[in-house]
């Protein structure tokens, strides 16, 4: 037989949980790249849990950038970062900016990946690889390094020969001389995919890494946009319709505890 009372603690403590979870979510409504959140409801003897986390993974709509250095994502898959530390890290947030030292970083100071290009727009596997040109058919395998433009003090171009950089669709970040008579590809940023990406555990706000139920990462598919961000895509009606049922099972949650609590009043009375 259940006990009522530990059964209302026990929704009480999880109520309050979802609660919490819902108002991250409603939080960040206006946070560029924040990817929802949800927990559903797992019954037990004597009440409940919050189970199965997830990440909701659908495409949050396109807004303006602050540089054209931001870059945003529509399609499946996530950027590459890397901390100091250097733990890889997965964002759909492209907030990306070159620092004073020409290293493509993140606005948390993570350094964006990707992969050194030849002048054919080949992915490098390593420095006299023979099987170089293969490289981009195997792009989840091959080691990634950091993205870096540096710009010559001597005469303010990147790397010393482009006067400016372009970001086209494929990720491919190139060098621009002669009026844009010129143009080199350097890099290509990398972009990863998960077969079940909504399993990925959360590190950091809009920052994930891979986990045993999310799988090892593949390759990405998508078009990459300069001046633009992700939106956060939480569904801010969803979530105040779930919110106002959380206060509602609280409620019930609180009554049947005070009710319970009365009982027990009545009862050691009784014994007295």
């Amino acid at each position: 037989m259940n006990d009522s009372f530990v059964t209302a603690i026990n929704t009480q403590r999880i109520t309050k949980d979802w609660m919490d979870q819902i108002a991250v979510n409603l939080s960040n409504v206006y946070t560029p790249g924040y990817r929802e959140v949800q927990g559903t409801f797992k019954s037990f003897m004597n009440g409940s849990t919050l189970d199965e986390i997830r990440v909701k993974t659908f495409q949050g709509k396109s807004m303006p950038g602050t540089s054209p250095e931001n870059v945003y994502l529509e399609g499946q898959g996530f950027f590459v970062t890397k901390r100091p530390d250097g733990k890889i890290l997965y964002t759909r947030l492209g907030e990306f900016t070159f620092d004073g030292e020409g290293v493509y970083k993140t606005r948390e100071g993570y350094n964006v990946q990707g992969y050194i290009l030849n002048d054919k727009g080949e992915v490098q596997a390593g420095v006299n690889d023979p099987n170089a040109a293969r490289a981009d058919d195997n792009l989840a395998q091959i080691p990634t390094t950091d993205i870096k433009l540096w710009i010559d003090p001597s005469n303010g171009k990147y790397l010393g020969k482009y006067e400016e950089f372009e970001i086209k669709g494929d990720g491919v970040i190139y060098g621009k001389a002669d009026k844009g008579k010129i143009k080199v590809p350097l890099y290509k940023m990398s972009i990863m995919n998960f077969h079940n990406p909504a399993e990925m555990t959360q590190v950091k706000e809009g920052y994930y890494i891979e986990n045993e139920a999310s799988g090892k990462p593949v390759i990405g598919r998508g078009e990459v946009r300069g001046w633009l961000l992700e939106s956060s895509n939480v569904d801010m009606k969803a979530d105040i319709s779930y919110f106002q049922q959380a206060k509602v099972q609280l409620d019930m949650a609180n009554k049947l505890i005070s009710t319970n609590k009365q009982l027990l009043e009545e009862a050691l009375k009784l014994l007295q």
